[in-house]
């Protein structure tokens, strides 16, 4: 039970009673109303104004008075102190803090949303990217080709394909990874490894439903003529190769989306601590979502370069022939022929697809969050 108007602040184990000093400190201090002398003291680093919520008790069950709070940073802390004042700061710092966990279900449609919204953007530099992984031409000269022979709209070849693959599989890598990160017992400051695996976890599962959808996208958009429509593209995969073809390439794909996901959410999730704590903003800041998701990007990018390769290479084959016999045969084909640092070509674009995806698909994500009154991720 909590008071719309009260709270009272219990010691957390992060919290020190050491007074800090008036120069240049960061720390926050908490004053009660029943005890104004007290005080107690957030670490440095603990930079929110927010009180978490597993600092707010219950009313006590003595009989006594639940006492108003108040936070202060040190050097904006008043002469004399004022109870209403307390209250009033109590109440926003307590609703704040009181937002609500979205269920797996919920956090999974709210994912889904945020992904098919920044495909529209991404999906020409994830075209070009593709082009570029099969052919070994470099941006400008793939741009170009798509410009000069297929016409401007070509960049979005695959488009209805990549709204499926959008809705099944990033709907649960990107969806369920809190609420899947909080059943592992993982809080926000939890070590980095715990929110790896929740990734690796969403990710794995999400490429297996949306394999399909990756194998028929990749065909489309490195189909350099005319585009072929949905129904003739999927009879012919299956007239070809049975359902079994819809799932090339899904053991790598797997392996791709758990170091995918994995570095993802889990350098997100750790670089929106860093970043809250070196410049003060708030978890829920904008500015904290977009630096972390830009931050996430490129180690995404990193890590995945190589898997997206051979990936590619073994969905692009046609319906009617066998190139690659698995991901080993792929890799070992690959390396020999072009070299060990093949399997990073196309890094730039890899790169400038990923950033703003996750930048769009974060910040999106955070958004609606907000909107339907869910905690941050």
């Amino acid at each position: 039970e909590h008071s719309r108007t009260r709270a009272m602040i219990i010691p957390h184990p992060s919290l020190s009673k050491t007074a800090p000093s008036r120069g240049g400190d960061t720390n926050k201090r908490i004053h009660t109303a029943n005890q104004p002398s007290s005080s107690l003291y957030f670490r440095p680093d603990e930079a929110t104004m927010r009180i978490p919520a597993d600092q707010i008790a219950p009313a006590p069950t003595n009989g006594a008075a639940r006492p108003d709070v108040m936070v202060y940073h040190p050097s904006q802390m008043p002469l004399a102190f004022s109870p209403a004042a307390a209250t009033t700061t109590a109440t926003t710092t307590a609703t704040a803090s009181l937002a609500l966990k979205p269920s797996i279900w919920q956090s999974m449609g709210l994912g889904g949303m945020a992904a098919s919204f920044a495909v529209n953007f991404t999906h020409p530099i994830e075209t070009v990217k593709t082009r570029m992984q099969v052919s070994g031409a470099t941006i400008g000269e793939t741009c170009s080709q798509i410009v000069k022979s297929e016409g401007v709209r070509s960049f979005w070849k695959g488009l209805p394909f990549a709204y499926g693959r959008e809705l099944s599989y990033t709907t649960i890598k990107l969806g369920a990874y809190a609420p899947v990160r909080d059943m592992l017992g993982a809080g926000k400051e939890s070590p980095f490894y715990i929110k790896f695996v929740a990734g690796a976890i969403t990710g794995g599962v999400g490429s297996c439903i949306g394999n399909p959808f990756d194998v028929l996208k990749t065909l489309a958009q490195t189909n350099k003529g005319a585009s072929v429509p949905l129904s003739a593209l999927v009879g012919r995969m299956y007239k070809d190769q049975g359902i079994g073809g819809f799932y090339r390439g899904v053991e790598v794909n797997i392996a791709r989306a758990c170091v995918l996901n994995a570095t993802k959410m889990g350098v997100y999730d750790i670089s929106k601590g860093f970043v809250s704590k070196q410049t003060g903003w708030s978890r829920k800041d904008v500015r904290t979502a977009f630096s972390s998701s830009f931050i996430a990007g490129f180690f995404m990018t990193c890590t995945v370069a190589p898997w997206d390769m051979i990936r590619t290479k073994l969905m692009s084959q046609p319906t009617d022939q066998k190139i690659y016999n698995g991901f080993t045969d792929c890799l070992v084909k690959t390396v020999k022929n072009d070299g060990v640092l093949s399997l990073w070509r196309g890094f730039v674009p890899i790169w400038a697809r990923f950033a703003p995806q996750a930048t769009l698909q974060l910040l999106t994500l955070e958004f609606l969050y907000g909107v339907f009154g869910f905690k941050s991720i």
